[in-house]
């Protein structure tokens, strides 16, 4: 049975097929883990109480507007490969490799907690993505993953510094 990454569209990308078959799956399974990001940033932002919250308020805000342009550059990407971006929510839960974010939290430290646990998380797997598309010859998507990764280990580093 054929998979998603099997089915390319037409496109005249100078990348081999077979290379752009290994690419989208790496692409897709980071696109559904910055969906996911976002929505436990944004959860966050939302619900947490504590004396830092117009700082964290902020802080999470800018990750849920991050994750936004992150989200148009991995789904553009996989597209200008000849893939589907799968984008919904439901494909998002589905496919996510992030923790699950707790519903039921207010207190500041433990939205930091969770939250630096889904950073760390996305941030791991990004970077395996860095080397993997190198790997293939993909500089561009790799370079998409160098961004990334830069504005999240800052965002980490942020969230834990409130912890510490």
């Amino acid at each position: 049975m054929a998979t998603q990454a099997d089915k390319l569209h037409r496109t005249a990308n100078d990348l081999p097929a077979e290379t752009r078959k290994e690419i989208i799956p790496l692409l897709q399974a980071s696109l559904a883990d910055t969906l996911d990001l976002q929505t436990h940033m944004r959860q966050a932002h939302w619900n947490l109480k504590g004396p830092n919250f117009y700082s964290l308020h902020k802080l999470f805000d800018e990750v849920v507007a991050s994750a936004g342009i992150w989200i148009d550059e991995i789904g553009e990407r996989i597209v200008m490969l000849g893939g589907q971006a799968r984008g919904t929510a439901r494909a998002a839960a589905a496919e996510t490799r992030l923790p699950d974010y707790p519903l039921d939290i207010t207190a500041e430290r433990d939205h930091l907690q969770a939250a630096v646990a889904s950073l760390s998380t996305y941030c791991g797997s990004t970077r395996d993505c860095i080397g993997a598309c190198q790997d293939l010859g993909d500089e561009t998507s790799a370079h998409i993953f160098i961004e990334t990764s830069r504005a999240v280990d800052k965002y980490l580093w942020f969230a834990e510094a409130h912890l510490q």
